[in-house]
């Protein structure tokens, strides 16, 4: 059984993009469609059985018409195609309101074949080419779903999240007790675990987020943990494979240097439990390159060095940012327009930024340049540019005998 991972698509992410005339449509939906394109067009071509979403389909939680129609698009090729398709709604999918509807739920209320939503915590028994599998699925779950405003009175708000904590770990006990150990196993949630390390998810969060242990996840009841909501792709091994894919796309500066894409995972549906996955491989996408160049500017000629620096880096189609370290005196030298011309190929110029070092003079503290001896005030200077010990002590004895000579001769 094959079975494809993904998470954190985040279609709507518009940041870093232009506004293509001929569409009116940012053109970094483009970068996130094309990053999807590569998915399917590989579950349509390497005999998978199961494409495994573990949420946040958009940015918005109210996503434009536009965007529910590319992503429907792409879903519509894979159920077409007898992939089973499973979508677990992330916190990005959730409405602002209770009662209103989640940004996934149209292909429950549609019926889609082959496609199976998961809005609530639940287990399901998917049906695939290769047999059947259980997936206990855990999406995001809001506060007021498992806390009434009585439970939380009073309480901070981690001891409300360790509340949380407690109820989805007993949860997911309960239903880790009636899987069928005959049968493969997975666990999809959307959620952040004890061992995971944020990315570029951080500058879309609102508030804290809960935290399930890596131990309560990390069952041998299951074949597999499938996860989403680090943008990061991670993993840890033991003793079951519990694995982020991160975001499909580079969303910001926050995912700069890190591979993009899905996991492949095999499982050989005749095996027993927990000798069941064959392998679970990263397959990265091509995706938008983010690039950061430091340049230190304290050079006669400032803007020349910057130049050097954008030669040395493949700038093209990439989302660029240029942070320049210059001298006060020298930050005039500066040319913005000949640096702007030599990004000319850049996809995207996100900022020029310049920290300019001005020369600070030496504070006294709490003395007054009348109220402490010139062998103080040396010793003030010394501290102030962080002299070694040793050196200092010989300048102050220098700084001493001068002084004293001075008063002998007068």
């Amino acid at each position: 059984m094959r079975i494809l991972h993904f998470a954190d698509l985040h279609l709507g992410v518009e940041t870093y993009g232009r506004i293509d005339p001929a569409t009116g449509l940012s053109s970094r939906l483009s970068d996130f469609l094309v990053a999807l394109d590569q998915l399917v067009d590989y579950a349509l071509n390497n005999d998978v059985d199961l494409v495994l979403f573990c949420g946040d389909a958009y940015k918005s939680r109210d996503p434009s018409q536009t965007y529910q129609r590319e992503f429907a698009k792409r879903i519509r090729q894979l159920s077409a195609s007898d992939i089973r398709v499973f979508l677990l709604a992330g916190n990005h999918d959730l409405p602002h309101a209770i009662g209103r509807a989640t940004a996934v739920e149209i292909f429950d209320t549609l019926a889609i074949e082959n496609t199976t939503v998961a809005n609530q915590p639940q287990s399901y028994r998917i049906e695939t080419r290769k047999g059947p599998l259980q997936i206990v699925a855990l999406p995001w779950v809001r506060r007021s779903k498992l806390l009434s405003r009585e439970d939380t009175k009073n309480l901070s708000l981690d001891e409300i999240n360790v509340r949380i904590q407690d109820i989805l770990t007993q949860w997911l006990d309960a239903e880790i007790a009636n899987l069928d150990p005959g049968l493969p196993a997975i666990f999809a949630g959307h959620l952040s675990h004890s061992s995971s390390t944020p990315g570029s998810e951080k500058t879309m969060l609102v508030g804290r987020d809960y935290v399930l242990t890596l131990s309560s996840i990390a069952n041998p009841a299951f074949d597999y943990v499938a996860l989403g909501h680090m943008h990061n792709q991670q993993r840890v091994d033991h003793p079951v494979p519990v694995v982020y894919p991160g975001s499909l796309q580079t969303i910001d500066f926050g995912d700069e240097g890190h591979e993009k894409g899905f996991y492949i995972v095999e499982l050989d549906e005749t095996a027993v439990r927990s000798r069941r996955v064959r392998s679970y491989e990263f397959h990265p996408v091509k995706a938008r390159r983010f690039l950061t160049i430091k340049v230190n500017a304290d050079t006669d000629d400032p803007t020349a060095a910057v130049l050097r620096a954008i030669a040395k880096n493949d700038v093209e189609n990439s989302i660029v940012r240029l942070q320049i370290k210059v001298p006060a005196e020298k930050e005039g030298l500066v040319q913005e327009n000949e640096i702007r011309k030599a990004l000319k190929e850049a996809y995207f110029v996100a900022a020029i930024n310049k920290e300019v070092e001005r020369e600070h003079r030496s504070r006294l503290g709490s003395h007054s340049a009348e109220g402490i001896t010139p062998l103080e005030a040396l010793q003030l200077y010394l501290e102030s540019k962080k002299t070694p010990k040793d050196r200092a002590q010989l300048l102050l004895e220098y700084g001493e005998r001068l002084i004293r000579e001075g008063k002998n001769n007068v």
